[in-house]
């Protein structure tokens, strides 16, 4: 890459990251616990045996149960369905919510996969996350304990449920996107001839170069974090080693003040 290439990449990938500060602060971990409170309190607030959220994940294409809660929501964790099947598929494809009674009379019922979580329900009100103009997912719950049938009020509690989960998946991936569109970015400048390494590089000086204040080098702390993400476990156990040593440290220094 030419000398001008590099510094209007730079640019560029300051002018994302600026744009992307909030959002890098939900991480996988973040969003997982978003959801996860999303969850419980829906199960709390219908009194359900369950609720879930399934995500979509492409390649191959699949809705993944992230999170659940409820008595019986454990066994759903980490299952994945083609977005065309069952309950969820049919709400995910459509984007339309569905409330059933009697979910064994309805022919888009997956049981199969519902005895495979260990539990088959007797009603399901399911709504779609929507995040901007695509459909992300879905939350559904399943048995309320006092009633056999799910009201359209519930389903408008279902639905502000469900903007939640879709404001916190969007969040998350508005950071993810963040890489796509650095790359895209150099792709344009470079003609395509940039490669991962320097790709790694540019971005570590662009992040470096934001921290206005060295006595707290927040983007330098970043750009360590997302390094550590290529290693492997035996790297790792001894980076947190040495974390627990630096800790342990600081925080006796702090004591001896």
């Amino acid at each position: 890459m030419a000398d001008q290439d590099i510094s209007a990449a730079l640019r560029a990938l300051r002018a994302a990251a600026r744009r992307s500060t909030v959002a890098r602060r939900f991480d996988d971990d973040a969003e997982q616990s978003l959801l996860q409170s999303i969850v419980n309190a829906t199960a709390t607030l219908f009194e359900a045996e369950a609720a879930s959220i399934a995500l979509f994940e492409p390649d191959p294409d699949q809705l993944v149960f992230r999170v659940a809660a409820g008595a019986q929501g454990a066994g759903a964790i980490g299952m994945s369905v083609p977005p065309t099947r069952g309950i969820v598929g049919y709400v995910f494809s459509t984007g339309q919510p569905l409330a059933l009674s009697d979910v064994g009379s309805d022919p888009r019922f997956d049981r199969a996969t519902a005895e495979r979580t260990g539990y088959v329900p007797r009603s399901i009100a399911a709504v779609p996350l929507v995040a901007g103009e695509q459909t992300v997912g879905v939350l559904q719950v399943l048995d309320k304990r006092d009633s056999a049938t799910f009201s359209l009020r519930d389903m408008e509690l279902l639905a502000v449920f469900a903007g939640q989960a879709a404001a916190a998946i969007r969040a998350a991936r508005v950071q993810r996107d963040t890489t796509r569109l650095m790359r895209a970015v150099l792709t344009r400048l470079s003609d395509g001839e940039v490669s991962d390494d320097q790709l790694e590089q540019l971005v570590s000086t662009a992040t470096t170069e934001l921290d206005d204040d060295q006595e707290s080098p927040f983007w330098q702390v970043v750009d360590r974090v997302a390094q550590l993400r290529s290693m492997g476990e035996q790297e790792l156990t001894l980076v947190a080693a040495i974390l627990e040593v630096v800790a342990s440290h600081s925080a006796g220094a702090r004591r001896g003040r």
